[in-house]
């Protein structure tokens, strides 16, 4: 999954992302930025993205991955090792945007937060994606898009009426936030 070897083409050439990203979200929005041209520089943990066993493979290659992950520069890195946060921190250094979408706060707990990027990068765009903000009541809890769809009602519409509520048979609700994550930045 490495980047192509041809010249970028697009209108977000030049821009330089970093991804913080795991599972649908995060790394959809930032497919969509390296669709445009952008250099997406993708930091996953060592042990790869949940996403990397998401759905079928064929012939060792994971497909949803595959899509997901095309167009990016991929650097494994333990942020829980000092070496690893310096690394970072020089890479968003000279980023245009950074993407992420941990539970709130822990950029701030790795010393990654808005308030510290920014000192060193003023003009940072920082995209912060969570089920449910960054402040407010319901900030701390889990925010997967099973869970925003069926607060908002859409797992209600799907499936038969005598069955228990149905799961839409795609991300939709994590793809459209990666959209609109994208169009904010």
């Amino acid at each position: 999954m490495a980047v192509d070897s041809k010249a970028a083409q697009g209108p977000l050439v030049g821009i330089k992302v970093v991804e913080f990203g795991s599972t649908v979200a995060a790394p959809f929005c930032c497919r969509l930025f390296a669709d445009f041209g952008a250099e997406v520089i993708k930091i996953e943990p060592p042990e790869g993205d949940t996403l990397r066993w998401i759905g079928p493979r064929h012939e060792g290659v994971e497909l949803y991955a595959a899509t997901v992950l095309r167009g990016k520069r991929l650097v494994a890195m333990d942020l829980k090792k000092p070496e690893a946060l310096a690394l970072a921190k020089k890479l968003m250094q000279r980023a245009d945007i950074v993407v992420e979408n941990f539970r709130p706060g822990t950029m701030e707990r790795l010393g990654l937060g808005y308030d510290e990027l920014t000192k060193a990068n003023p003009g940072l765009v920082l995209v912060r994606i969570s089920g449910f903000g960054q402040t407010g009541p319901y900030a701390e809890r889990a925010g997967y898009g099973v869970v925003a769809e069926a607060m908002a009602g859409v797992r209600h519409m799907t499936g038969d009426p005598d069955r228990p509520p149905a799961r839409v048979a795609l991300a939709m609700t994590d793809q459209l936030t990666a959209v609109y994550a994208a169009f904010g930045a």
